[in-house]
């Protein structure tokens, strides 16, 4: 934020009304400045005051969404160079690239594969996004045929591939209700292409070669009213992407180069013909700095390691992934299914329930919020101890949900089995295994 909390407190009426869920101005001042407050909860500020404050606040480099709906893709709102700072914001979307010069059976079999890759992890859905549907054959009929099938049959988000701007017009006819980005506008057809851009209310790519003139095409198209820009500055080889990367996010978050503050499209398959170069190649933007990654095809093996290693990226490090504090039934429990318990760090949770799914013993699994740190690291930060385990389970209701009265804890604290049957009088603790792994086998044998 170019305003500091001081200068936000300058700007902000001083009621101290506590209607934005602070108490006094000053404070609200200081989030806005952190980043932790929005804008829109303070119900005092003028439009002129409030408009100036969203042009302080706004990110360097514009937040642009592509589709609509749960699949819709936000890309961009980055504010730092490293992870480490601060955090990245808005993972890269994954686009697959189809082409009206395909054959129908080769498209057909691209998108039903797309539909099928989604991965789960930790609680998260992993697929990709996008389709990047190309007009290769340069007719209008061919291209709007591709695009009304592709509707039809699945619901990722869309890419418009074509710089002819009458073939991009019948196009955005069929889909314009998806929102669907276009490329490309460039120094010959700009003025025709940002007019679409606007009539349809969609994203476009400026598509220039080099720095210098996507910044010029990019200011060019602001001239002409259009907002949510994406760049392709048009490497020819890996080398020019990654150094054009790294100056396109410098040049917008140092410089603050508002011609550049917009995220940037990236062609994998454009940077070599071999398949496990082209997931290499994609690695290296999911890393550094691309907003979109276009790929010829995706394969369950290298289409993995790519979302895990976005997944990873993208997680925010100061904010553990935590799973909500509740009972959760596996299977089916009734009154005489065992009760067990453990931490809420969401790998965790997903070993622990996913084992006891494995050993078929229908069971009540509590979980503790820890804040989302694991069962060793809480019991040592005093998180998962005697007192608010005992705490928790009181409060949990799982004493209306079964008769007997047996809690299974992780093997990591057996040391506190003797404390909890202080603290749960009638409660019978056992000591669990210490590895996932081992729960099948224990809960068979705890059930017989």
């Amino acid at each position: 934020m170019a305003l500091s909390g001081i200068d936000i407190y300058k700007l902000l009426p001083k009621t101290n009304c506590g209607q934005c869920g602070v108490p006094t101005c000053l404070a609200f001042a200081m989030g806005l400045a952190a980043g932790k407050a929005d804008l829109s909860a303070c119900p005092s500020l003028s439009e002129e005051t409030r408009a100036r404050l969203e042009a302080a606040s706004a990110p360097p480099i514009r937040l642009i969404t592509i589709g609509q709906g749960e699949r819709a893709l936000r890309i961009g709102g980055e504010t730092v160079l490293f992870r480490h700072e601060k955090r990245f914001v808005n993972p890269p979307g994954l686009a697959m690239l189809i082409s009206d010069s395909m054959e129908s059976e080769e498209i057909e079999q691209k998108i039903e594969r797309l539909k099928k890759l989604s991965y789960l992890r930790i609680g998260f859905e992993l697929r990709p996004e996008l389709v990047a549907l190309k007009c290769a054959s340069g007719d209008a009929k061919t291209f709007a045929s591709l695009v009304t099938y592709v509707i039809n049959n699945c619901d990722a988000g869309i890419i418009l591939m074509t710089d002819e701007p009458e073939i991009m017009d019948a196009a955005l006819e069929i889909c314009a209700g998806k929102n669907p980005l276009l490329y490309a506008a460039t120094e010959t057809n700009a003025p025709q292409m940002a007019a679409l851009a606007q009539k349809y209310a969609c994203p476009i790519v400026a598509k220039a070669s080099g720095i210098e003139a996507t910044a010029s095409l990019s200011q060019k198209l602001i001239q002409l009213g259009v907002k949510d820009l994406v760049l392709d500055s048009c490497a020819v080889s890996t080398k020019q992407a990654l150094q054009e990367q790294v100056s396109l996010r410098r040049l917008a978050l140092s410089q603050k180069n508002r011609e550049l503050g917009f995220p940037s499209i990236i062609f994998a398959n454009a940077l070599t013909d071999n398949p496990l170069k082209e997931a290499l190649i994609a690695a290296t933007f999911i890393a550094k700095y691309g907003g979109l990654i276009v790929m010829s095809d995706f394969q369950d093996e290298t289409l993995f390691p790519l979302l895990i290693s976005r997944l990873n990226l993208y997680s925010d490090p100061q904010r553990p992934l935590a799973t909500p504090e509740k009972i959760y039934e596996i299977g089916s429990p009734n009154e005489n299914s065992p009760v067990l318990i453990t931490a809420n760090f969401s790998l965790t949770y997903f070993i622990v329930s996913s084992e006891i799914e494995n050993s078929r013993v229908p069971s009540h699994l509590l979980i503790k919020d820890t804040e989302g740190l694991s069962v060793m690291t809480a019991w040592a930060a005093g998180k998962f101890c005697a007192d608010n385990i005992a705490l928790m389970v009181k409060k949990s209701g799982i004493e209306d949900k079964v008769r007997h009265r047996k809690l299974i804890i992780p093997g990591y604290i057996a040391i506190e089995s003797g404390a909890l049957e202080e603290e749960l009088p009638g409660w019978e603790i056992i000591v669990g295994p210490r590895e996932g792994a081992h729960i099948p086998a224990f809960l068979r044998n705890w059930q017989n």
